[in-house]
């Protein structure tokens, strides 16, 4: 369930004050008064009496403060306050897909440094990757974030009370700042990262060109250290905003010792083939997964998948459409899968060590054989002469345009029959080697051949 976020703090303590308008607080006395007043309206969301009663001002004074808005400045202290928006800057295409790009801006209001990183979109994973980096980049965390009603930060708001988005409040809780929500239709509370998100249209984004999201960010961070921190901090014009943070850095919040996972989790199965979806995309796993209930963790570049605690697949994350991306590991394993399951067979032993038999068969079968009657018949030859002769066989069978067992064992017969008689090796009968021949004599072999020449002559 969400969790449901108070904004009323407890209230001060009372004080009594005089009610006669010459109590007023006069535009000459400290600014503190001022800035307190406006802290406790804008930030703390008090009411008007009970920042009067709290100050022992007159309420009129306390309008006059909270309305005079083009006179008086917001004023924080170092690494106090940070505030964060969204940027719409256009569609663009990634192969053959059509993604939004966005660009995530948090700005500290003292200092104005800033943090800027694109996205193709504005999940709220990627919203939290844009905060994770942001206290990366500066070492440190800022103690209370301003927020419009982003869909991201607020997933209700009814009156003053709110239902902040529960990933968010982990995050929080993890870096241990807290989250503060703008007032409705008070969009002066967050002018400062406006006015950077104005600066970033005018100064970076302005006829800039890249040819990835890499390269855009890359670009973006480069120009924030070269261009926007290097400009006159407002408060001083003597100093540069890079050197106002560089004061302010030391105060922020300390990090956890992990980042905060922001990695987008979600069930998949993939039921009949090797390729679970995400995104547009399918990628691959391995072929004993198959069918089983499995977790895919996506970060902004990988895609992992896992099943149970196990990572068994990794790629990378791709923003294209209708895309397969295939690991070479789980093609190997399917294929081994499939031989052996071929193996198994009498058929699927014909086809995996004589693939010409596939065509025969079906053509075979095309004019009126038994598939299984050919089939035997083949296997029967491939025993007798061997898988090279069957394969020429077979290959001579379908070049006469005689699709048929019968046929190839005619050619095998006669290949058999016109082949010359190999050589006698006596290599491998010793026994042979040792026998001793008693040589004749040449004239008992004449005898032999003409047994009747001695007649004639009588």
């Amino acid at each position: 369930m969400a969790a449901l976020f108070h904004l009323w703090p407890a209230k001060p303590f009372r004080r009594s004050f005089p009610t006669d308008s010459t109590t007023k607080v006069s535009w000459d006395d400290p600014p503190e008064t001022r800035v307190q007043i406006r802290r406790y309206f804008y930030a703390e969301h008090w009411k008007i009496g009970t920042i009067a009663q709290a100050l022992n001002v007159h309420p009129d004074t306390v309008r006059r403060a909270i309305e005079q808005e083009a006179f008086l400045r917001l004023q924080v202290f170092p690494a106090e306050q940070a505030q964060v928006d969204w940027a719409y800057f256009g569609s663009v295409m990634v192969g053959r897909a059509k993604r939004q790009l966005s660009c995530f801006v948090m700005t500290l209001s003292w200092s104005r440094a800033l943090y800027l990183e694109f996205f193709f979109d504005q999940t709220t994973e990627n919203f939290l990757r844009g905060h994770v980096r942001a206290f990366q980049d500066w070492s440190g965390a800022p103690r209370v974030i301003l927020y419009d009603n982003l869909k991201s930060a607020v997933l209700e708001r009814r009156g003053n009370q709110i239902h902040f988005n529960p990933r968010l409040l982990e995050l929080a809780a993890d870096y241990h700042f807290a989250p503060r929500p703008c007032q409705v239709r008070a969009g002066n509370q967050k002018g400062r990262v406006e006015r950077a998100i104005r600066y970033v249209r005018d100064s970076f984004w302005a006829g800039r060109v890249f040819t990835t999201l890499a390269e855009c960010n890359r670009q973006a961070l480069a120009w924030r250290d070269e261009v926007a921190h290097q400009r006159h901090w407002p408060d001083d014009s003597a100093r540069s905003v890079a050197q106002a943070f560089a004061e302010e850095q030391p105060r922020l919040l300390p990090l956890p010792l992990h980042p905060f996972n922001t990695d987008r989790i979600e069930p998949v199965r993939s039921r009949k083939t090797i390729y679970v979806h995400f995104d547009l995309n399918d990628y691959s796993i391995p072929p004993e997964a198959v069918g089983r209930p499995l977790t895919l963790a996506a970060s902004d570049t990988e895609v992992r998948i896992l099943d149970g605690a196990a990572e068994i697949a990794r790629h990378p994350r791709s923003y294209d459409r209708q895309k397969s991306i295939l690991d070479p590991a789980h093609q190997e394993a399917l294929l081994r899968t499939k031989r052996k399951a071929l193996h198994q067979t009498r058929a699927g032993r014909l086809a995996l060590t004589v693939p010409e038999s596939e065509d025969l068969l079906e053509r075979a079968f095309a004019q009126g054989e038994s598939a299984a009657t050919q089939t035997s018949q083949l296997l029967r030859l491939l025993d007798l002469y061997g898988v090279a002769a069957l394969r020429r066989a077979i290959r001579e069978a379908l070049e006469r345009n005689t699709p048929r067992a019968s046929s190839v064992a005619f050619l095998l017969r006669r290949h058999q029959r016109s082949a010359p008689l190999p050589a006698l090796d006596l290599s491998r009968h010793p026994e042979a080697q040792a026998l001793d021949v008693r040589p004749h004599d040449l004239e008992t072999y004449d005898e032999l051949a003409h047994p009747h020449d001695d007649e004639s002559e009588q």
